[in-house]
């Protein structure tokens, strides 16, 4: 299957969102940059460019009987930018020593290589998250994958750029259901899905090596396609679906009565998501449904203080990520 296949405007039914009020993760805690005519363009639509980041070496102040000793932290440094909007200088992290700075703009020049490279309809939405610890840009690209006829996925690049000492510069695809608004974002086996970069004194971000790594998009939607025809064309039944709860949210022996309260509460939101939920309706039965449902409660109705919690749960926990993947496994077992 093509990616850049025309289809015909029965399509456009499975790409409308059952819940017109519901937004992603990038809409829910970024800015739409549609109408940026390149990365820099998008990063400064988004308050993302001349940040300016750098290092302060840290010391601290001991006062005893002695006096006063300033000592140095040789082992780590603080990084701060300045803040666009303000003009203040303002504390991003602390990290070590060796830490290799990737200044925001780096990431634009990766985006305007994607674009030109895939031929993407276009940027879509930028934002940062922890309070510009990472920052994010996303990548709509052309063409619409059918499943099965019954259901639509688009893909889409995101580039992610950090500035907190754990996590690396990373470009990775995410498959994306405008119909229910879920990130399917999983690995596929012997598939190219991500690009990450280190931060270390010596890395560098190539923008032409990285779209040449990710050159294998349409394999990737292709491998992701058949995947979800598997699912679409195999019926589940309520109890494989109870079985794929317990599996992906196990509950230990012994648990206390919180514990059980909350997995009784998750059980019935996933089981009403997926036996009745109208996001599921052109697919209902099915283990494909089954993903959907596991995804949509983790981006959509997982218990969260706020809206914006959940969506940088989202986009950034590693839990909500591998409870996606091990559904997907599962599911194709």
């Amino acid at each position: 299957m093509s990616l850049t296949q025309t289809y015909s405007a029965d399509i456009d039914s499975l790409l409308i969102p059952a819940d017109p009020g519901r937004l992603s993760a990038w809409a829910q805690l970024g800015t739409s940059v549609a109408t940026a005519g390149s990365g820099y363009d998008a990063l400064v639509t988004a308050g993302l460019a001349g940040w300016n980041i750098r290092k302060l070496t840290q010391s601290g102040t001991s006062i005893n009987a002695n006096g006063v000793t300033t000592i140095k932290n040789p082992d780590k440094v603080m990084l701060i930018y300045t803040d666009p909007q303000t003009g203040e200088d303002r504390y991003l992290s602390t990290v070590g020593t060796n830490y290799g700075v990737h200044q925001n703009e780096a990431g634009a020049h990766v985006i305007d290589a994607l674009v030109k490279a895939s031929r993407a309809r276009g940027i879509g939405y930028a934002g940062s998250i922890d309070d510009g610890r990472k920052t994010f840009v996303t990548i709509e690209l052309p063409g619409v994958v059918l499943v099965d006829g019954a259901d639509a996925i688009q893909l889409y690049l995101v580039a992610f750029n950090s500035h907190d000492g754990e996590t690396a510069f990373r470009v990775m695809i995410v498959p994306f259901r405008p119909f229910c608004a879920n990130q399917l974002n999983v690995a596929l086996r012997d598939q190219v899905s991500s690009v990450t970069i280190r931060h270390t004194s010596k890395s560098a971000i190539d923008p032409e090596k990285i779209a040449k790594e990710l050159g294998p998009l349409y394999a990737y939607g292709d491998a992701f396609a058949a995947d979800a025809r598997r699912m679409l064309r195999t019926e589940m039944t309520r109890r494989e679906f109870d079985d794929l709860i317990r599996e992906v949210w196990p509950v230990e022996d012994g648990a206390g009565p919180r514990t059980l309260t909350n997995a009784r509460r998750r059980n019935e939101h996933l089981i009403r998501l997926w036996s009745s939920a109208e996001t599921q309706a052109p697919i209902r039965g099915t283990r494909w449904a089954a993903f959907q449902a596991v995804t949509e409660y983790l981006d959509h109705t997982s218990p969260a203080g706020s809206l914006d919690i959940r969506a940088k749960r989202v986009l950034d926990t590693k839990t909500f990520a591998e409870r996606k993947q091990n559904a997907y496994d599962l599911l194709l077992s």
